[in-house]
C-alpha cells in the first residue's frame, strides 16, 4: 500500500449534489464523507454499531466490495430505507480497486 495513492469517491448527498472526494488509500469511506463535511452522523465512529453511515452503493461498484460481515448485515437489518445495494460506509475501505467508487447518502431516520 503506497502512501501517496489518492482515491476518489463520488458521493451524492441528500439534495442530489455530487461531490468528488479525494482520500488516501486505506481510509473508511465514512471518514472521507465526514471529513469533507457532508451530512453523515457516523455516531459510533466506525465500530459497525449504529448504521448512521448508511449509503447506497452504485450497482456498478457493489460487487467489487468485500461482502458485508454478519455484524454489518445485522446493523442494516435495524436501519431505515434499506435497499439491495445498502452498505455501511464505515465498513468500506478505500483502495486502488475502488478508485472512482460511487455512493449515495441514504435518508436519515425520521
Amino acid at each position: 500500500m503506497a502512501d501517496d495513492v489518492t482515491i476518489t469517491v463520488h458521493v451524492t448527498d441528500r439534495d442530489g449534489a455530487v461531490h468528488a472526494l479525494e482520500a488516501p488509500e486505506g481510509w473508511r469511506v465514512m471518514e472521507v464523507i465526514r471529513d469533507y463535511g457532508l451530512p453523515i452522523k457516523a455516531e459510533c465512529g466506525g465500530a459497525c454499531a449504529c448504521a448512521t453511515c448508511h449509503v447506497y452503493v452504485d450497482q456498478d461498484w457493489f460487487d467489487r466490495l468485500i461482502p458485508p460481515s454478519d455484524e454489518e448485515i445485522d446493523m442494516l437489518d435495524e436501519t431505515f430505507a434499506v435497499e439491495d445495494n445498502s452498505r455501511l460506509s464505515c465498513q468500506i475501505l478505500t483502495s486502488e480497486a475502488l478508485d472512482g467508487l460511487t455512493v449515495t447518502l441514504a435518508p436519515e431516520a425520521q
